[in-house]
């Protein structure tokens, strides 16, 4: 399995902070960090707060920090949340039956439930497990 650029991020963010959980991390801050375009990453932010996984404040002394603690943050969860829009192959798409093989195939099955193990075994692990700190100079 693959995951896209966005969930790749996604997780960094989390990792990040959760090194500093009552610290406030600007988005332009990660970026510069991370090196990636800070639009892209607003993105991203954006949508771990919609999941209730970030809270954010405006302003001077704003940022973003985690909404809860590290130990209940699943990563299976949040990888299920980030690429809910990203199907691991076609038919798996609402209305996505143009395979051929489709009303035969003993495929999509297997595929689904790799993929379902796949998050499970994400979920066995909590954000706590992959805190990361960066080197101090």
């Amino acid at each position: 399995m693959r995951l896209t650029s966005f969930t790749d991020f996604g997780l960094r963010v989390l990792m990040r902070m959760a090194g500093s959980p009552d610290r406030a991390f600007t988005t332009a801050e990660l970026a510069d960090e991370f090196r990636v375009s800070r639009n892209h990453l607003a993105k991203v932010i954006s949508a771990l707060s919609a999941a209730g996984y970030l809270k954010t404040r405006r302003g001077g002394g704003g940022g973003a920090m985690l909404a809860r603690r590290p130990e209940t943050i699943r990563l299976g969860d949040v990888v299920a949340y980030l690429e809910a829009d990203q199907v691991l192959v076609e038919c798996f798409m609402p209305g996505g039956a143009a395979c051929t093989l489709t009303p035969h195939c003993r495929l999509k099955a297997r595929l689904a439930e790799a993929e379902a193990a796949f998050i499970a075994d994400l979920n066995r692990s909590t954000l706590s497990d992959c805190v990361y700190q960066p080197p101090q100079p």
